[in-house]
This record gives C-alpha cells, structure tokens and sequence, in this order.
C-alpha cells in the first residue's frame, strides 16, 4: 500500500551552515526553495546565548522575509552527564523562550557524552533522568524536543534511542533522524532503524555518509539508504519537515559549516532524491 503519486513535504534548512549572518540564511535558502529555517546560531552566537534584543531582531527579519522557523537547534544534551540535572534544564527552558518568540513548535537535543573508558550502559539512569526533566520542561512550554542520534551520545544507535523514547514516555519527546550520524557509528540506517523508530519520527535531518571513512556527504551519495528512507516516509503518510545540515566544509563539537555554494549543492542532491521518489518540497 503506497501513500499518492505525489507528496509534500516542508523544506528547511540549518541557517548557521551557510554564514553568520542571518540576512544571508535567509536569502540562500528562500533561492533554494525553502520557506523555513532551522536556528542553532545567528550573528556567530548560539541559540540559548542570543539575548532578547537579539532575539526579537532575528524575528524580526524572518517576518518581513516571510520565513518560518522549523526548529530551534538547540545544543541541550552536548554535555557530560555528570553535569547536573538543573544544568540543561535551564538552558532548555532558554531554547523555549527563544521557540517561543521565533514561533517554532521544535527544539532538537541529543542525550548526553559520558567519559572516556566510562561503559555507556553504566549512565543509563542518569540519561533517563535528565532526558524526563528535559520533557517535563517541554511539556510546560508547549514545545516538542527531537532527540538527534549524535555519535559519542548515550541515544546513538537505534535501541539506545528507542530505550530513551519508550522510557521517557512523553507526548513532548519525538525522534529526529538523521541518517549521517547513525552511519558514522556502524548502523545501517534504514535495515538497523527505521522500523524500531518509525513510530516516533517527527522529523528529518538531510545529511549522508559513507561507511568506508565516516566521511559527510551529499545527500544519496552515501550509505546513509536516503532514497529508502524517503520512500518508506512518503508510503507512511509522513508530512514534515526536512531539513537540510550539510556539513559539507567541515564540523565541530557544537555544529558544522558548509557555506552557500555547498549548501546550494547539498540542496540539489536532495532535490533529486525526493524527485525519485515522488516527494515534492515546499
């Protein structure tokens, strides 16, 4: 049973990767067909750091661009967990107030690094307890958290992932997948995943990789089964976001970069996987 000839899907994309500049976000993705943006920094700053005034300028500028904001991309959970709990539970109520002015219903996080020779299955609870902390604060604000499988992270593999999800058990904590991340610590995205996490996927980070060097890449050049992917989401009935983070010139702890003219090629090669597959973008 497959879904229409044709879908729609909301593209976005991570603003930051293309400049510092939020006016030149903007404009980039608006010239790639995108109508919304993914927020994790504006003016070199992040997201929970930015203070009101820049805050109410940013929205400013999306409004009379008539630009929406997919999610906030947040850096909550890139953190050590023996860091206390209070410690990101600030910072996330930070990231809702910084939804709540720019209208986006979304806020990534990622659930915790741990130390080196630390056993990942010794942090368990105390991931538990701070990802349930986390979703009590959304659900207060009206937000929805979208846990990203990170490597390095508690939540980087499909069971590890679910185990957070089903535990937590909120209406407040969804799945982002992104199939880049999960290559790059030895998952076959698609055959290891999709179906384990597929009832909780809410949204879609476009970003690839190749198992052989880990190496980021444009979106279906890759292993990260993209054109699969798209075409199981299109056959379920999904409708969201997609939301194109590149990392095409380089990364680091809190993001990535690409710049316009690899964000413009990344754009294309997406372009052409959900072409294949019937999914339009809007």
């Amino acid at each position: 049973m497959t879904g229409p000839a044709t879908v729609q899907w909301t593209l976005s994309g991570f603003g930051d990767e293309i400049d510092d500049d939020p006016v030149l976000q903007i404009a980039v993705l608006q010239a790639l067909g995108a109508n919304h943006i993914e927020v994790r920094s504006a003016w070199g700053t992040n997201i929970v750091d930015l203070t009101s005034e820049q805050l109410t300028e940013l929205k400013k500028l999306l409004d009379t661009a008539g630009m929406g904001v997919s999610a906030i991309a947040s850096p909550i959970g890139k953190v050590d967990v023996t860091l206390p709990v209070e410690h990101e539970v600030e910072r996330l109520r930070r990231a809702a107030n910084a939804a709540q002015v720019l209208g986006a219903r979304y806020i990534r996080i990622f659930s915790f690094y741990y130390g080196e020779g630390v056993a990942v299955d010794s942090i368990r609870d105390d991931v538990i307890e701070r990802m349930r902390a986390l979703a009590e604060v959304a659900e207060q604000s009206g937000v929805v958290l979208l846990h990203e499988n990170e490597k390095d992270i508690f939540g980087d593999t499909p069971d590890r992932v679910l185990d957070i999800i089903a535990s937590v058990n909120s209406p407040a904590l969804k799945v982002a997948w992104d199939p880049a991340n999960f290559v790059q610590v030895g998952v076959k995205p698609f055959d290891e995943g999709y179906a384990k996490l597929r009832p909780h996927l809410e949204y879609l980070q476009v970003k690839d990789a190749r198992f052989a060097d880990g190496v980021v890449v444009p979106a279906g050049e890759g292993d990260g089964d993209l054109l699969r992917t798209v075409e199981a989401l299109k056959a379920d009935g999904f409708v969201g976001f997609a939301s194109l983070e590149p990392h095409l010139a380089g990364a680091h702890g809190l993001g990535g970069f690409s710049g316009p003219t690899a964000f413009g090629m990344a754009a294309r090669a997406f372009a052409e996987v959900v072409n294949e597959a019937g999914v339009e973008t809007k």
